[in-house]
């Protein structure tokens, strides 16, 4: 991707937090804020959600265990469904040292049509990972009504020895229905924090001055689908390590080759970024797992096991 084209990867620490810009997030529309706060620890048990505090209707079930006692499974709802003019969402998910957490969502997160004074829909994502843990943050799509007014937020910070895996699938517009962005403004920022440094910013603005990005060849090249995978740090400290991790990448790199989108891999410092660009995000995704698979062993030599949710 081409940074004039509004995607920016910091490769120099930069301690400031993502940029605001001037969409406005005050109108004539009712204001809903919600929140879940989550914190998991290490016990004789293995891997607990010790605390659960929510306002409003974002909340999780019981933690599942598929891969044994050490690495819990959980699935986050929002029953509503989607964000709707005035809505603030706020999701942290605090890992104490040595656990190990895969959330996911049963269905496609959704962005609606904005009201007509466009106050904003805001979802922020914080997820701290404390040492020798790991964050898997694998959510189904989301979907982004022609017309919305959204800004998207990832933060992940990471301890020295964690570790983080994770992707988001965006759907600009409902495709099939044919019907486009129109006249939508999205923000999207994902940024990775390693003992408060920066290592990672993606961000992505859609407004009236940067509609050219559709369909630029350097930017979503006419695909309503944008995929972004991040996982890391992986440890390049050794020239053994190096050569394993080429490996992975060009077998990643086999897979984009063989699916039906425009699709790529690269190693960015200390973390493997995979991009895809679909006109479906259902083959986005079936993308992602296939890199999951060969992923995760690498980064934590720990075999994949998806979530049942996601065979329904």
């Amino acid at each position: 991707m081409n940074n004039k084209h509004n995607f920016a990867l910091a490769e120099q620490y930069d301690p400031k937090p993502l940029p605001e810009t001037n969409m406005p997030v005050t109108g004539e529309a009712s204001h809903w804020h919600a929140f879940l706060t989550l914190g998991f620890g290490k016990t004789t048990r293995g891997t607990v959600l010790k605390t659960c505090d929510h306002k409003g209707p974002l909340y999780v079930q019981k933690p599942f265990y598929p891969e044994g006692r050490d690495t819990a499974h959980v699935y986050l709802l929002h029953p509503p469904g989607g964000l709707v003019s005035g809505d603030r969402l706020t999701i942290t998910v605090n890992l104490a040292e040595n656990t190990h957490v895969l959330i996911t969502t049963p269905g496609a997160g959704r962005v609606y049509r904005a009201r007509k004074d466009k106050t904003l829909q805001h979802q922020i994502t914080q997820l701290n990972v404390a040492e020798n843990s790991l964050m898997e943050w694998l959510p189904q799509e989301t979907i982004l009504y022609p017309n919305a007014h959204t800004r998207l937020e990832n933060c992940i910070d990471l301890a020295d020895s964690a570790k983080f895996i994770g992707w988001e699938i965006t759907c600009f517009g409902l495709p099939a229905n044919k019907e486009n962005f129109g006249e939508g403004h999205a923000e999207q920022g994902f940024q990775i924090r390693q003992n408060g440094r920066l290592k990672v910013r993606e961000r992505l603005v859609i407004d009236d001055s940067s509609r050219t990005v559709f369909a630029a060849k350097a930017g979503l090249a006419g695909n309503p689908i944008n995929g972004l995978m991040i996982a890391g740090p992986f440890d390049l400290t050794h020239a053994s390590h190096s050569a394993s991790h080429d490996e992975l990448i060009d077998s990643l790199r086999k897979h984009c080759a063989q699916h039906n989108s425009v699709s790529g891999v690269s190693l960015v410092g200390e973390y493997i970024f995979v991009r895809s660009l679909h006109h479906d995000s259902e083959q986005v995704k079936q993308l992602f797992i296939q890199c999951w698979r060969e992923i995760r062993p690498a980064l934590i030599n720990k075999e994949s096991n998806e979530p049942r949710i996601w065979s329904t």
